[in-house]
């Protein structure tokens, strides 16, 4: 099956770049192209891909209401959107993470991880760039502010363990390998947890294990 993806960036060059990254891949197909938010929610609306690749800083929208209204919270059909930006844009990560994006990369990321994030999205997985999941989420539980969500039941042992290396930015597959466990066993656990913390995706996942103090910079 072709992953139909809706790109969008402000910078042409570097827009360019993300398509022809694309578009060389069989199973990926780059089926719109936006220059601003705004334009690039009423195209996905328009065109519904797959996967959506947003820029933060963008003009007339940016990327985080972008991904608010095409993820968030309050959409009954949410599409899956992979956030790129800098490691200067914390704090608009963090917003987009919580608005929906269902994984976020670095700029400098490489074609390799660009590709997996988008086929992760498209399966329903995500992919947090692990070069910066550490840095980053910690950074971003310590300022909060706020307590923690609690879980409607405590986590079993194996969650526990599943909760530390879905933080840790590992895929479905890493995560089988890692702890001796079937994919569908951690689509088992993973599911669970969602539940359990009220979390939309492995990135809200990630998130409370850093709030929580499970990880550790």
């Amino acid at each position: 099956m072709t992953i139909r993806v809706l790109v969008a960036d402000d910078q042409e060059i570097v827009r360019a770049g993300l398509v022809m990254i694309l578009d060389s891949h069989p199973d990926i197909e780059v089926v719109g192209q936006a220059a601003d938010g705004r334009a690039a929610v009423e195209l996905t609306r328009q065109l519904r891909p797959d996967v959506c690749l947003f820029d933060i800083r963008m003009p007339e929208m940016d990327g985080l209401e972008a991904t608010r209204q095409l993820a968030g919270p309050e959409v009954a059909d949410p599409v899956a959107v992979v956030v790129i930006t800098t490691f200067d844009l914390d704090e608009y990560v963090h917003g987009a993470l919580k608005a929906g994006a269902r994984g976020f990369l670095l700029k400098d990321a490489g074609p390799e991880l660009l590709v997996q994030a988008v086929r992760a999205a498209a399966n329903g997985d995500a992919l947090i760039a692990p070069n910066i999941t550490i840095r980053l989420l910690a950074a971003f539980s310590e300022s909060t502010g706020r307590p923690p969500a609690q879980p409607i039941a405590p986590l079993t042992d194996r969650e526990e363990g599943v909760l530390l290396t879905v933080a840790r930015g590992r895929t479905n597959s890493e995560i089988a390998d890692e702890l001796h466990i079937s994919l569908s066993t951690v689509k088992t656990h993973l599911t669970a947890l969602m539940n359990k913390l009220g979390a939309r995706n492995r990135v809200e996942l990630a998130m409370w294990a850093y709030e929580t103090g499970r990880i550790k910079r």
